[in-house]
């Protein structure tokens, strides 16, 4: 391709930017790219919503060398789009929400150390170059194959710093459990990327806390937050706990398991609270829950997570770290997906 004098102005003119600067697709650096995999240029590799043009495997390469991709990243951006674009996940939805929500990506096994995504100390960023890049990556794609343009069909009222990049590798060697792919049923040694649809990261900082009984009261209190959707209406939610509040629940004898079904418990609030304000929406806003309540029983405790599967605990972040990050799911009709991938 013939470039402008001033290439990146050039592309800044153009609704192809997430308004950073992008690297230029040459021909040379997509070929370089695509060296990264061994499917197929011209794979389908599916419609991406809403515009749903069909995209193929050198189109992801295209935004994968725009996003500042490694040739290595590109197995992990191919096979996030692919989860992406399971029914379940529902990216038109997630396109289109008014709310905060992007696609959350965590990947495990032994590729994400390979080609050094990050799950240690400053994960979520910045200054890591696959983390940032490859969670570009997918925005970009978003926007210029699916036509997520924010103000046109991209209606998130405040959008916010995830929703330029969100992707790290869970910290496996601190963690004192088997993987959050491992409790998925998928094996150690396979190479695993989860998309999640969720909302930005809360941090609950809590660096008095010993044991898991006092910790779990404030992670819980953001779990069920009148303030976020849970609590109203099921969906997905993530928390991400240091190693350092891990190792509090691992130290008492919490397996991963138990600990899960901790912080299910602890995430609840009374109906009587609940009724106080935010979005309730009285017994039509009940049909949401995935379990009968009697509206007048004010102490009922509810859930913010109703599906244990709806809760994903990940281990994540700096081991020095006294800090634990919720993040809020967007709707029972956004699921999270999980797919193991070749390289």
């Amino acid at each position: 391709m013939t470039l402008p004098d001033d290439e990146f102005e050039f592309f800044f003119d153009k609704p192809w930017s997430d308004g950073l600067p992008v690297v230029i697709p040459t021909e040379e650096r997509i070929a370089d790219m695509l060296s990264g995999t061994v499917r197929d240029p011209d794979e389908p590799v599916g419609e991406i919503p809403p515009a749903c043009v069909a995209a193929s495997v050198r189109d992801i390469a295209v935004h994968a060398v725009m996003a500042g991709c490694l040739p290595g990243y590109l197995p992990v951006v191919l096979a996030a789009i692919d989860a992406l674009l399971e029914e379940r996940f529902n990216l038109n939805l997630v396109q289109a929400t008014t709310s905060v929500g992007a696609p959350l990506l965590v990947v495990n096994g032994p590729y994400a150390k390979e080609i050094g995504l990050h799950g240690g100390s400053g994960c979520f960023g910045p200054g890591f170059r696959a983390n940032a890049t490859i969670g570009r990556a997918i925005r970009l794609t978003m926007m210029n194959l699916g036509g997520g343009l924010p103000g046109v069909t991209c209606l998130s009222g405040f959008g916010g710093p995830w929703r330029y990049t969100y992707c790290v590798a869970e910290n496996e060697a601190e963690s004192p459990w088997e993987s959050y792919a491992a409790s998925k049923g998928f094996g150690p040694d396979e190479n695993v990327v989860s998309a999640i649809p969720c909302e930005g990261p809360i941090q609950v900082w809590d660096d008095v806390s010993q044991e898991p009984d006092r910790l779990f009261v404030a992670i819980g209190d953001m779990m069920s937050a009148l303030g976020g959707p849970n609590i109203y209406r099921q969906a997905d939610m993530v928390v991400v706990l240091s190693p350092q509040h891990a190792r509090i629940c691992s130290g008492a004898g919490l397996s991963r398991a138990e600990t899960h079904r901790r912080l299910i418990e602890s995430g609840a609030r009374r109906l009587g609270e609940i009724k106080r304000g935010g979005i309730w929406r009285g017994e039509s806003g009940m049909n949401r829950w995935p379990f009968q309540v009697d509206i007048n029983d004010d102490d009922r405790m509810i859930p913010a997570v109703g599906e244990p599967d709806d809760l994903h605990l990940i281990v994540a972040g700096g081991s020095g770290t006294p800090s634990t990050f919720v993040m809020h799911g967007i709707t029972v009709a956004c699921r999270a997906v999980s797919k193991a991938f070749s390289v």
